[in-house]
Parts: C-alpha cells; sequence; structure tokens
C-alpha cells in the first residue's frame, strides 16, 4: 500500500499540452496506469491524489466526516507558493464551499431558501426574455460567435435578475469568474473583484431591498455575517455561471457535430434533453473539483490516504469508469451521473434544477430561432478553454440564415 510522497515519481500531471489537447485521454490512461485513485500533479507540481473511479468518488463524496473541506488540513501548504494560480480555491475563508458540519447545513440552507424562493416557470419566463434579447443582436448577420455573444452571457444575466444586480454590472462580473476558474496569473485578481463586486452589492441591498437573493439571506433566520453573505453569494455565482455556460456550450457543440441532432426535413431532432444529459455524462462542464482534504489516515481504493492529502474529485473522469457502462449500458439515459457532485458538499437544491433550466431555455430558444444553425468551423478546429477545472469551448462560431428581428 503507497502513500502520495512515495507515489510522487510516478505521478500523473493535471496540466501541460497532453492535458489540454486531450484530457479524456489522459484520464483513461491514468486509469489504466494506476487505478480508481492515482498520484496527480497540480500546476507547479503540487502533488495531490485524483479519484476517478465511480464508486470511489462516490464513497469520498458520501462521507464528509472522513473526506472533509476544510482546506487549512492540507498537509502540503509548505509547498503552495503564495502566488500560486489555484490558491482562490484552497485559499480558505468563511463561505459555504469550506464550511463543515452544521455550519454548512445553516449556509446551504439559507442558499436553498433563497434560491427556492423562486418560481422555475418564472425563471424560465426570463430565460426566455432574455435569450431572445441577446439573439436579436446578431440574428440579421447570418453569423454569431455564440460563445462570448450568447453562451456567456445567459446564466449570470439570469442571475442577475435573482440578485437583483445591475445589467451593466454582467459583462465585467463574466469575464472575472471565467478568469477566476484558469490557471493562470490573473486568476487571483480576478477572484478579489468578483469578490469586492458581492461586497458592494450586499452593501445597495442593506440599503434598498428587494425580491432578491441577497435581501432574503440579509433577513434569513440563520443570522448570517455580511462578510458570510458576500461570500456565499460569490460561491452561487461562480458555481451558476462557467458552469451552466460550459453545459449550454458543449451541448450546442454536440448539436451541431452529431447527427443524430441534425434538423430532419420534417423538422424534427433528437431532444435538447436528451443532449443535455448525454453532455454531463461525456463532456461534463465541471471536470475536476477541488477537492476533499482528509481528516484522518484512511485507506482508498488500496491507497494509503495521509490526514491531510488532498483528494481531486475526477467528476468526469468518474462519469466515464468503464465499471459504469457496465453497470448502466444506457448511461445517458438516467442521472446517476457525477456532474454535480454527490453529499453533503454536492451542488444543493434546487441549484441544479436552476441550472438545467437556464441551460435548456437557452439552447432550445436559439434552436427555435435559428432552426439551420450550422459550425461555422471544422468541428476539429474547436479549441477548449485550458482550465484543470472547467471544461468549455473558447469559441463556437456559426452560420444560419439571417433573420428580420
Amino acid at each position: 500500500m503507497t502513500d502520495l510522497r512515495s507515489s510522487l515519481d510516478n505521478a500523473e500531471p493535471l496540466y501541460g499540452e497532453r492535458f489540454r489537447h486531450d484530457p479524456a485521454v489522459l484520464y483513461a490512461d491514468i486509469r489504466s496506469r494506476h487505478g480508481p485513485v492515482a498520484p496527480v500533479l497540480l500546476d507547479g507540481d503540487i502533488p495531490a491524489w485524483f479519484v476517478i473511479g465511480y464508486r470511489e468518488l462516490h464513497q469520498v463524496a458520501s462521507n464528509s466526516d472522513l473526506f472533509a473541506r476544510d482546506t487549512r488540513r492540507w498537509n502540503m501548504w509548505d509547498r503552495v507558493p503564495e502566488d500560486w494560480p489555484l490558491m482562490p480555491y484552497v485559499m480558505h475563508n468563511p463561505s459555504v464551499m469550506f464550511a463543515e458540519a452544521e455550519e454548512h447545513r445553516r449556509r446551504a440552507g439559507a442558499l436553498g431558501d433563497a434560491l427556492g424562493a423562486f418560481d422555475q416557470f418564472e425563471i424560465g419566463m426570463n430565460c426566455e426574455r432574455i435569450a431572445d434579447s441577446l439573439i436579436d443582436t446578431f440574428a440579421g448577420r447570418g453569423e454569431a460567435e455564440l460563445m462570448s455573444e450568447y453562451v456567456l452571457k445567459m446564466p449570470l444575466s439570469v442571475l442577475a435578475t435573482m440578485y437583483g444586480l445591475p445589467e451593466g454590472d454582467i459583462p465585467t462580473l463574466v469575464h472575472d469568474i471565467r478568469t477566476s476558474l484558469d490557471v493562470g496569473p490573473d486568476a487571483g485578481p480576478a477572484y478579489g473583484r468578483v469578490q469586492q463586486a458581492m461586497a458592494e452589492l450586499l452593501e445597495r441591498k442593506r440599503a434598498m431591498p428587494g425580491p432578491d437573493v441577497p435581501s432574503t439571506l440579509l433577513e434569513h433566520p440563520a443570522g448570517l455575517t455580511d462578510e458570510e453573505i458576500s461570500l456565499d453569494l460569490l460561491v452561487v455565482a461562480s458555481a451558476a455561471q462557467q458552469p451552466t455556460a460550459n453545459w449550454i456550450g458543449n451541448t450546442l457543440r454536440l448539436m451541431l457535430t452529431d447527427e443524430r441532432f441534425a434538423l430532419t426535413l420534417a423538422g424534427g431532432r433528437e431532444s435538447v434533453g436528451q443532449a443535455l444529459t448525454e453532455v454531463l455524462w461525456h463532456d461534463t462542464p465541471t471536470q475536476n473539483f477541488i477537492g476533499r482534504f482528509a481528516a484522518r489516515d484512511t485507506e482508498l481504493a488500496g491507497r494509503r490516504i495521509r490526514a491531510g492529502d488532498l483528494l481531486v474529485l475526477g467528476l468526469s473522469a468518474a462519469n466515464t469508469d468503464p465499471n459504469v457502462r457496465l453497470a448502466l449500458p444506457d448511461a445517458t439515459g438516467n442521472r446517476a451521473h457525477m456532474s454535480f457532485g454527490h453529499g453533503e458538499h454536492g451542488c444543493p437544491y434546487p441549484a441544479p434544477e436552476v441550472a438545467e433550466v437556464i441551460a435548456k431555455t437557452s439552447v432550445e430558444v436559439l434552436l427555435d430561432r435559428l432552426p439551420d444553425l450550422n459550425l461555422g468551423l471544422p468541428a476539429e478546429d474547436l479549441v477548449w478553454h485550458p482550465s484543470v477545472w472547467m471544461r468549455g469551448l473558447t469559441e463556437l462560431p456559426v452560420t444560419f440564415t439571417p433573420t428580420v428581428v
């Protein structure tokens, strides 16, 4: 039985050209060489365990006492430079992301109440309105770059209505949230700007409350502090923006490149719902998540996990675990995927349902408005964003018959 420090010579880097070119091939190779729990190196050669077995990931995510979220447990802090590009997502702060036990339940419960106050039919209507207004800006041209002109704008535009955010704040927030999720020198400053934007929003809502998430949290019986609320608003905004945008973009890519989803002469195509579910299994927007920290020495899939070891959750790799394919031959027909995480620290209700309303409505309205949408370049020329966490395209150019708005 090997521990992490003795496995570093065989650790696989989760960065670099091989990772950027085709992470799915890399994940399969890691699985064949190391099994369901593998030693890996994050950017900067920071060691971690990579949990890519479906059963093992389920086990880790289900046991929040043993595999905990408080990053102060990490036993590798001495190796991490202050300017580490992944620092925003491991540096402990009093947000719901790092809270544990009863504290996490208190915070997650308040967020669930605030988000659950919005009727999903109303959210869908707002989605349609926002989608139509964005499509109006390029429908007459006959071409568009969907990621920048449509996909990346949809989630936060919808969330803005729930947050009571001014529309003028959306472009900067979209840019900063996306940058904060990258592996690069701008990630830390971008994260700081998003945090400041949420703090300023909370100040405005304290002065002028309304029927929105920040105002609800300010009055919630959980008694959240201003710092807790602003940090939790940031967590929700980050979790809603990039994963949902990538879910939309990856679904559109699938429907534009797979003949099963091509428009037939009779005007039909395979369902958008089927494409959305298939993407969650095969091209999940959040491919990895950082992560869990062992609360004490334990064992997982023959690996000796030391107290404080970091476990990166390989959501995408777990979804393609061959054992899952044997157990669920029609995996794309169900929702047993790990794309929203699992357990106490998985994406909490009703966030997945809200994300699905946004993603499904965004794709359906676009295809209804522009039914002859075609990819504007060969599929193999599409470029994926170089993020260890997110799976999304840098651009999605399309052509279509211009329509009069």
